[in-house]
């Protein structure tokens, strides 16, 4: 039988997925002589036993722990459940992938009604003793009774307004002695320290399938199958009087990055009450002024663990009676700003290589860095300010609770989510929220950790506001109530409140972020395309670094006003001589479109898609806009409507689109194809490199291909025989049917270039309807019957597979094919990562993913070369 606890000093850093992460650098530190009270901890692989057999811990588990009880009670010198000599426990979680405050934790464990007075006696500090028991009672029920944890701060609150006293602090020992005994009404607990322990270390395992735990998971894509270690140590204390206190620390300025110490600190405090944001904390400088020895003995530990672990850590740490101890150390959460130049600064710095300092910044965090900051030059009123605890600027509805924001935003609002503090039970609603606000709370708090991570504007300690629940309102210092539904602007950069919705502008990217993608094109193999069909899209990406563009949909530029009717008309045509009549109007359109593209993208290549979408959905629905079409174009409402309604099928995704239309109406494609490539004929004349590509849809077989390229060798043969001018150009096809990638050894000879498709192809190997799916995809991510959204990650396992095989038979077939990525997966990390591994030459996304893309591209191509 494996090893299933190990002491503090028996495991290093690179223990993570046995140990998890909190345990493995409770290890590590401990190796390092640093002051970690002692402990042990529970292996994850435990954990996953314990599920596997019904939520009970493995046999003989509890006597291996208790060995490693007995050696953590002769390194500190006291005892589990001695009220002579009392030893206390925390008991915490710890997964191999860090998830702050998703699972849960269980303080100052092993107190009973005679403990208490035994440590009240030994510390000569019965207010200290009494609100450690009051602390743990309530915890203890909160965790491992399961039961409502707010009932005990309502007691706690109508026991200050009784005795007119208002903070923690005021509470003497007898006043915590009367709150125990009202607690004790409430929850019967049992009285015996092993009980508490072994029901603490199963509280701590159910943990990891908390609703919270779950999202975070599926928002992170952590896996299920990791599960959580479970790290008891023994306690020391913060909240034992004005030479105590409790502090996180950041070994830089996790908003902006800087090379700045920064932290916050309560006096005479526990833990929790500095990370869950109940208190207000101070500044870390305060620390310096009162305690400077305690001070610099943290600064030096967070400099030597910066420099050991050469990442940005996150500390949390105790003081007891002027002593310093160091409870945990993280890679710290950072916004996406503060990633980059964290990553840069260290590369500057020598700790970091430039691989490694790509593998720091999470792809995620790329797209907050380029999301909208508030106008400086617009901002107005400032109604109340708290801290920035995370940048941006984000508009919405102001709601009140995690629910309504999902409720809110599922009916297409944005929402703005206003609480007195956050928890972990609200994550589902920060996961939605376009911004945060919390009235209490600090930099490191719940909202302002988790918020970062999402890279979600917030704003923390906002004091001037008074939020009543009941009510559904926020009353500022001045007595402005804002109400539920009103719209509010936060600007997370300024940490400032306003009324309606304040104009913002697009982030300067600066100077660091240019330096990160520059090693991200230096390193990446995948070449990084846009999706984009107008010349505005098109310079955007270009800006952003696209180099060329891999899917242009024509369909697209047939709807603005002056040219749908041509386009209707062309649609509704009863001859193919009315047809080409529209057809020739259309040709103007098409071809000044594209001569604007080819100006934009100056000799990079430009992919465009033959017309693909099904004929109706050009065409109005409702009668009154059939009567008024009927006028315009000089024919029968009554024989539009027929037309109309002959077009009508009764699946159109499978139906007549794609190439099929190339079949049935050639002329619609003759058009496409002179306009493309007159255009470019143009651009060549006028000095440009134009590099048109075009691409056939939706096709299932080679006879499809073989017709389709005729029609379009005779527009481009036409076209340059009368100008007596050669260009560039490549003729290939979309590769989106399950028949296409199965056939693709068949389809070779016949083209230059493949591009996957991913939206059809997974819409076909699911039989699931993109558009519909939200109908049923939360039922199946909720009970595992899909890992993700197919549509937003691509299914590596049977599309992907589909994939493989195309680009295994074609390459046999026909060697120097380009292959690329055109769907919506092309702008997803996981997928490129995937793209990267099969080999493909591209990826294509939407413009504004182009820096994601380009990262995700680098880290894919880096992440089997780094050194330790």
């Amino acid at each position: 039988m494996a090893k299933r606890v190990y002491l503090f000093n028996e495991g290093s850093k690179d223990d993570r997925d046995l140990l998890g992460g909190k345990g493995a650098n409770l290890c590590e530190m401990t190796n390092m002589g640093l002051p970690v009270p002692f402990g042990f901890v529970i292996t994850t692989p435990t954990c996953r036993d314990f599920f596997e057999v019904g939520n009970k811990l493995p046999p003989l588990l509890e006597q291996e722990y208790r060995v490693a009880l007995d050696l953590v009670e002769k390194k500190m010198g006291a005892r589990f459940g001695d009220p002579e000599n009392p030893l206390l426990f925390s008991v915490r979680s710890g997964a191999p992938v860090s998830m702050p405050g998703m699972m849960n934790t269980i303080l100052n464990l092993g107190l009973n009604d005679e403990i208490v007075e035994g440590l009240a006696a030994k510390t000569d500090n019965p207010r200290f003793a009494y609100d450690s028991y009051r602390r743990f009672i309530q915890m203890f029920a909160d965790v491992v009774l399961g039961m409502d944890g707010h009932q005990f701060e309502e007691q706690i609150q109508n026991y200050k307004a009784a005795h007119n006293k208002v903070q923690d602090i005021e509470m003497s020992a007898e006043d915590w002695k009367e709150i125990v005994k009202i607690y004790k009404t409430l929850v019967d607990f049992p009285q015996d320290p092993f009980i508490q322990l072994k029901l603490a270390v199963e509280a701590v395992f159910l943990s990891w399938h908390t609703p919270r735990a779950n999202v975070y998971r599926e928002m992170n894509n952590i896996p299920d199958s990791l599960g959580t270690a479970v790290n008891v140590q023994a306690m020391v204390f913060g909240n034992f009087g004005d030479d105590s206190g409790s502090g996180v620390a950041f070994t830089r300025n996790p908003s902006t990055g800087e090379h700045l110490f920064f932290g916050e600190y309560l006096f005479n405090a526990a833990g929790e009450d500095v990370v869950a944001g109940i208190r207000t904390p101070l500044p870390i400088d305060s620390l310096k002024e009162k305690m400077p020895e305690v001070y610099q003995e943290l600064f030096d530990t967070q400099l030597l663990l910066e420099k050991h672990y050469r990442d940005m850590q996150d500390i949390e740490f105790t003081v007891q009676e002027g002593k310093f101890y160091i409870l945990q150390t993280r890679s710290g959460k950072r916004t996406g700003r503060a990633s980059i130049k964290i990553a840069v600064d260290m590369v500057n710095e020598g700790l970091i290589t430039e691989k490694q300092a790509l593998m720091r910044v999470s792809p995620e965090h790329v797209e907050a860095f380029l999301h909208p900051m508030i106008d400086p030059d617009k901002k107005t009123e400032v109604v109340a300010s708290g801290l920035p605890a995370s940048p941006g600027g984000a508009t919405g509805k102001v709601v009140f609770s995690a629910e309504e924001a999902v409720d809110t935003s599922a009916l297409g609002d944005k929402v703005v989510l206003v609480r007195r503090e956050t928890t972990p039970e609200d994550i589902h609603g920060m996961k939605v929220a376009e911004g945060i606000l919390t009235e209490l709370g600090g930099m490191t708090s719940h909202a302002a950790v988790v918020a970062r991570g999402m890279g979600v504007c917030a704003i923390t300690a906002c004091h001037g506001l008074t939020i009543n629940y009941a009510e559904g309102t926020a009353t500022t210092e001045n007595g402005l109530i804002i109400k539920r539904g009103d719209i509010i602007t936060l600007d997370g950069t300024a940490g400032d409140v306003m009324l309606g919705d304040i104009p913002k502008t697009e982030a300067s990217t600066g100077e660091d972020f240019q330096t990160l993608l520059s090693w991200a094109d230096k390193h990446r193999k995948l070449k990084v395309r846009a999706n984009a069909e107008t010349p505005e899209d098109a310079a955007k990406a270009v800006e952003l670094g696209a180099e060329g563009i891999g899917l242009c949909r024509t369909e697209h530029m047939f709807f603005e006003a002056e040219r749908i009717d041509p386009m209707r008309a062309m649609i509704l045509s009863e001859t193919k001589e009315e047809r080409q009549k529209y057809l020739d109007v259309l040709l103007g359109f098409q071809h000044d479109d594209m001569l604007a593209l080819f100006k934009v993208m100056r000799g990079m290549p430009l992919t465009i898609r033959l017309l693909d979408p099904p004929l109706h959905e050009f065409l109005p629905h409702t009668q009154e806009e059939m009567a008024s079409l009927a006028e315009r174009i000089g024919k029968s409402p009554e024989k539009v409507r027929a037309i109309t309604e002959g077009l009508h099928e009764v699946n159109p995704m499978l139906g007549f689109r794609g190439c099929r239309l190339s079949v049935v109406y050639p002329e619609i494609t003759e058009m496409q194809v002179k306009a493309i490539i007159s255009a470019a004929v143009e651009a060549t004349e006028l000095g440009y490199k134009p590099f048109p590509e075009i691409m056939i849809p939706l096709v299932v077989n080679v006879r499809e291909i073989r017709l389709i390229n005729k029609i379009i060798d005779k527009g481009i043969q036409d076209v340059l025989r009368e100008k007596r001018i050669s260009i560039p150009y490549k003729v290939g096809t979309m590769m989106e049917t399950p028949r296409a990638t199965l056939g693709a050894d068949r389809l070779a000879p016949e083209v230059e270039f493949m591009s996957f498709g991913t939206n059809d192809l997974t819409q076909m190997t699911y039989g699931f309807s993109r558009d519909d799916i939200g109908k049923f995809l939360p039922e199946y991510l909720k009970k595992k019957l899909v890992e993700a959204d197919p549509f937003v990650s691509l299914d590596q396992r049977a599309v992907g597979r589909l994939m493989e095989i195309a680009v295994r038979e074609s390459k046999a077939r026909k060697p120097g094919i380009k292959y690329g990525i055109c769907g919506e997966h092309g702008g997803d990390p996981r997928s490129i990562a995937f793209c990267h591994d099969l080999g493909l030459d591209y990826v294509s996304c939407s413009p504004y993913r182009v820096p994601v893309a380009r990262i995700a591209a680098a880290q894919a191509a880096v992440k089997n070369t780094l050194e330790d």
